[in-house]
């Protein structure tokens, strides 16, 4: 018999954290509701979880500062973060936090569980796959880890920040279509999903600098690209 998901999830709307989680359990879900951001806290580091689903504003600690704490211990676990707000800036603050997704208040029961569902796969479908490791100079990244190793640096990469890389990677010295990458890892090509692209390229471009024959460009009105350096290239610096 298959193990139930274990979900965190931490609302400090009392009426509606309790039919979250009933709606949740009643769907399969194990889930552990908490009302306050220092409340939750003390409850992930006690207990293993699938994934998150936080709500933004909440009193004591709000979510983004509860994630980005959660982030210190677990890199890799997803989250999904419920907000009423739809401005752009916080959405994107969010994201930068370590957000993998979010919902706006109001929403349906039902869309929330068909975003729980998509996430587990995609994360599933990851860890499923063979180990695989890129090496371009001095630069080594294990996909199945998320470890970036630059020369003495070492870097745990989040979820996100490890499925971007990924593709870049696996299209090296190509062009990464923007629309291709937002499918493949936020299965949605909207503005905010595009604009948190950008904000996870940026962190990527600043991880990547200690490898200065490595960077990702621009390619105006198409996506990005992995510029990596090539046998080709080594043999001709060395004449």
């Amino acid at each position: 018999m298959e193990e139930k998901l274990k979900l965190f999830l931490c609302e400090d709307d009392e009426n509606l954290g309790m039919l979250l989680r009933e709606y949740l359990q009643a769907k399969g879900f194990e889930t552990d509701l908490f009302p306050d951001g220092e409340a939750g806290f003390r409850g992930f580091v006690k207990t293993k979880y699938d994934l998150c689903i936080i709500d933004v504003m909440m009193p004591k600690k709000d979510g983004v500062t509860l994630v980005k704490e959660i982030r210190t211990i677990n890199t890799e676990i997803p989250v999904i973060f419920l907000t009423a707000k739809n401005m752009k800036e916080d959405i994107l603050e969010g994201f930068k936090a370590g957000a993998d997704d979010y919902i706006t208040k109001p929403f349906s029961m039902e869309e929330l569980v068909l975003r729980i569902e998509a996430i587990i796969r995609r994360v599933k479908g990851k860890k499923s796959k063979e180990q695989q490791v890129y090496k371009f100079g001095n630069m080594t990244f294990d996909t199945q880890k998320q470890i970036l190793t630059i020369g003495d640096i070492v870097t745990k990469l989040t979820t996100k920040e490890s499925e971007l890389l990924t593709l870049l990677c696996a299209h090296h010295n190509e062009i990464l279509e923007r629309n291709h990458a937002l499918k493949q890892i936020w299965e949605e090509d909207t503005y905010f999903n595009a604009r948190s692209m950008d904000v996870y390229i940026t962190k990527l471009r600043k991880l990547l600098r200690p490898e200065p024959n490595i960077e990702i460009i621009n390619i105006h009105g198409k996506g990005y690209k992995l510029i990596v350096p090539t046998e080709e290239t080594n043999e001709e610096d060395v004449e």
